[in-house]
């Protein structure tokens, strides 16, 4: 189907040619409109234009407003101050254009025309350790992304690089070489739930860090494991594998959790970059991007210099050999745009990785792997912080347990279902209560800007109060029980009907989806579609108060409120999806 221009586009492209009618040596001019709180529309285009050919911009407003068709869109236009044109749209063009965006199944909202390839790098947790708070937000953010870039019409492929491989493996294997039994999981087999196979790993992983801590002699037998295992020897990488198995087993229930789709075919570790990294080293030498120094393979910049003044390089290769992250996040990138074909390369990570990243991505590029047709971004993001401000820890100053932290969110919001909960069983108020327990700890994270840093705080992110996905979830489940008590009346668009008020800021609002997605999309900005979702659940929040939909005063006045009715719910549930949040259909 035709993508369904806005009304805002409508509005722009009439102005577009009045400016062009009025002064036709401007050319195609913007007549820069936005929505205002005076009228529908204004347009502060005219000020600009009329400096630039030296006329009066008041005298050429009043031209603008002549050039402009009489039709049944533009109900008034007032020219303010110095040029300024404040419009209000017509009722029935609000109407026409909403009843366009019902009839699609894409609620209007456009498919972008030059759309490529991303492949995004989200969700990167590290074999044989716990899941904490800080891979909440690559989590989440990654998944919206997904989501909205996948929806907007780009072609989009999912990598999740895991940690697991280096110097800890060879610690690890060796212990479990001398104690085999260690991996061994009580519940014979049984399928092994994430969380015992996180508690054995967690096991292990202290006590062969304590002997590795405490016994030259197995240090030196783990140093050489490392060894064995970057040669390749089969009973190294077959206990490695074990390690991977049993992480994947603790991810995924971790994932699950969070209701987020991660699949096997896209994680891919540093292990899988392994046998490029000696290529990636020799094409960066050969090609004189990196050089030796001190016997290290480093890329040096301009920019880039340490406390003392003196360059700080990018370390390709160690001086013993060794390989660093920056050859794995290189070959990455080589192997993206090589086999995976993509024109975008999208790094949700930590700010605090910032400078890796702008080092990897220049280097990339002087060796001829980004251009102009391949780009590199990083989405930042900031930390989550305690109720007090501070990194959050553990009161004994210990990070926080991703798991524990999502199951007291569902305790959490299970309480405030079961006392708002009318005729829903002990099964429906738990499964809602995950529904809005996540959704919380999601919406919480994506209503922040990403880069900023943010307050995690559970009694705040399941309030029915304020700017939270349960005040969202709340108004689509209220429209959902109206639509079911509509019986036999149906919703329907009038065009003729008058708008009150409140009607009226709600179409205005619902009309902007289209292009609020698109901006998502093309800033890395799912925040912008959660600002958008809260202000259409206060917009009809207020529309519920002040107008009767199923006791208005006519038929055709009860199908045209069941019709705002209907298209707001649509449009909670696709933009809740965008952000990967459920929106139930009773609580």
């Amino acid at each position: 189907m035709a993508s369904v221009p806005s009304l805002a586009s409508t509005v722009q492209q009439r102005l577009a040619e009045g400016l062009s009618a009025a002064l036709p040596e401007a050319g195609a001019a913007d007549p820069l409109l936005r929505r205002s709180d005076r009228a529908d529309f204004q347009a502060n285009g005219i000020l600009a234009l009329a400096k630039r050919f030296k006329g009066n911009p008041r005298e050429l407003a009043a031209k603008v407003v002549d050039a402009l068709p009489a039709d049944d869109v533009l109900a008034e236009i007032e020219v303010s101050g110095p040029g300024f044109l404040n419009i209000t749209v017509s009722d029935a063009a609000i109407v026409r254009t909403l009843a366009a965006r019902a009839a699609d199944a894409r609620l209007g909202v456009p498919l972008n025309g030059a759309a490529g390839t991303t492949v995004i790098d989200y969700a990167q947790p590290n074999v044989a350790k716990e899941m904490h708070v800080g891979h909440l937000r690559s989590a989440v953010i990654g998944a919206a992304m997904v989501e909205i870039l996948e929806f907007t019409g780009e072609t989009v492929v999912r990598r999740h690089h895991i940690g697991d491989w280096g110097t800890q493996f060879g610690m690890l294997i060796q212990y479990l070489i001398e104690h085999p039994h260690e991996l061994d999981h009580g519940s014979e087999g049984g399928e092994v739930s994430g969380e015992e196979a996180m508690s054995s790993l967690n096991r292990l992983y202290k006590a062969s860090r304590a002997l590795f801590d405490s016994d030259e002699e197995f240090k030196t037998r783990a140093r050489a494991r490392v060894v064995d295992l970057q040669a390749g020897d089969e009973e190294t990488l077959a206990l490695w594998q074990r390690f991977v198995d049993e992480s994947k087993i603790y991810f995924y229930s971790v994932f699950d959790k969070l209701d987020m789709d991660v699949r096997d075919p896209d994680i891919v570790g540093e292990s899988g970059y392994n046998d490029m990294l000696q290529e990636t080293c020799r094409l960066l030498e050969e090609s004189g991007v990196a050089v030796r120094s001190e016997g290290a393979l480093c890329v040096f910049f301009d920019d880039v210099k340490g406390p003392d003044g003196n360059p700080v390089p990018l370390i390709v290769q160690k001086s013993d050999g060794g390989f660093g992250y920056a050859a794995t996040d290189l070959s990455a990138i080589r192997d993206r745009v090589g086999s995976l074909k993509a024109s975008t390369l999208l790094y949700v990570v930590d700010a605090r990785q910032s400078l890796h990243f702008k080092m990897v991505f220049e280097t990339a590029r002087r060796a001829g792997w980004l251009n102009d047709d391949v780009k590199a971004v990083q989405l930042a993001f900031g930390t989550v912080l305690g109720k007090d401000g501070k990194p959050f820890k553990t009161r004994e100053g210990e990070t926080i347990r991703l798991v524990d932290l999502l199951d007291e969110a569902i305790d959490r919001a299970s309480a405030v279902v079961r006392e708002k909960a009318q005729d829903l069983t002990e099964e429906e108020i738990a499964e809602r209560g995950t529904q809005v327990g996540i959704g919380a700890v999601k919406y919480a994270d994506l209503s922040t800007s990403a880069a900023r840093d943010y307050k995690f705080d559970l009694d705040q992110m399941v309030s029915l109060n304020g700017d939270t996905s349960v005040y969202i979830q709340y108004a689509y489940a209220r429209i959902r029980s109206i639509l079911r008590k509509a019986g036999e009346a149906k919703p329907a668009a009038h065009p003729e009907l008058e708008l009150a008020a409140s009607e009226r800021a709600l179409g205005l609002h619902l009309d902007g989806f289209g292009e609020t997605v698109a901006e998502a999309a093309a800033e890395y900005a799912p925040h912008k579609v959660a600002g958008y979702l809260y202000q259409l659940a206060s917009l009809y929040t207020t529309f519920y108060s002040e107008c009767p939909v199923l006791k208005a005063d006519t038929p055709e006045q009860v199908e045209s409120r069941l019709f705002l009715c209907e298209l707001t719910a649509r449009t909670l549930h696709q933009g809740m999806a965008l952000l990967g949040i459920r929106t139930p259909e009773r609580l």
